[in-house]
C-alpha cells in the first residue's frame, strides 16, 4: 500500500478523515457538506471557504474524468493547515498537476472546461499529484492533493514547498502562482 506523506508539521494535532464517494453527480455536494462538518468540529472554519471550493473542484474532476468511485481525504497538518486529497481510478494526471504543462494559465474565455484545477493551483498554498500503479487489491489511478492554510496564520506570502518534501517517488509538486 502506498502512503502519501503530509507536509512536515511540528505544531498542533493531526487528524484524518476519508469519505468514499460513488460515481454520482451529487458527490461534490456531499463532499462539501462533509468538509464543513469536519472543519467546524475541529475548529478549522477559517479555511472552510477555500477548502470547500478546492475539494469540490477535485471531486468534480474525479467524477467527470473517471468511471468509478472516488475517495476524499481530509487531513489536518497542525492547527491551521489542511490537506485535501482525492483519489480516483483514472491514472491520467491532468494539467497543471502533470508538471509538463508549464505555468498555470487561465482557460480561454470560450472553453468548456479547464478552470477547476486552475483554481486549485491558484488558491492552494501547495498542490500536487501522484500516479498510483496497480496494487494487490486492484486500486490504481491517481491522487490529486492540495493544501490550504488559515489566512491569519499564513501571512501574505504563500509558502513554497521544498522539492520532494512529500517523500514519494514520482510526486509532482506545485506552488501557488499569481494570475
Amino acid at each position: 500500500m502506498v502512503t502519501v506523506s503530509p507536509s512536515e508539521c511540528e505544531e498542533g494535532p493531526t487528524w484524518a478523515y476519508a469519505l468514499q464517494l460513488p460515481h454520482d453527480p451529487r458527490a461534490a455536494r456531499i463532499a462539501r457538506v462533509t468538509l464543513r462538518a469536519v472543519l467546524a468540529g475541529h475548529g478549522m472554519s477559517q479555511v472552510r471557504e477555500t477548502a470547500e471550493l478546492l475539494a469540490s473542484e477535485l471531486v468534480t474532476n474525479a467524477y467527470r474524468y473517471s468511471t468509478g468511485p472516488a475517495t476524499l481525504r481530509l487531513r489536518a497538518l497542525g492547527l491551521s493547515r489542511l490537506r485535501v486529497s482525492v483519489w480516483d481510478a483514472n491514472p491520467h494526471i491532468p494539467p497543471p498537476f502533470d508538471k509538463r504543462s508549464g505555468p498555470l494559465r487561465p482557460a480561454p474565455a470560450g472553453a468548456d472546461g479547464g478552470r477547476g484545477l486552475f483554481l486549485v493551483g491558484h488558491y492552494a498554498q501547495a498542490w500536487g499529484g501522484y500516479p498510483l500503479g496497480d496494487y494487490l487489491f486492484g486500486r490504481g489511478g491517481k491522487l490529486l492533493w492540495c493544501e490550504v492554510e488559515s489566512p491569519v496564520d499564513s501571512g501574505a506570502v504563500a509558502p513554497v514547498p521544498r522539492a520532494g518534501r512529500t517523500g514519494e517517488p514520482g510526486a509532482i509538486v506545485g506552488t501557488r502562482h499569481a494570475l
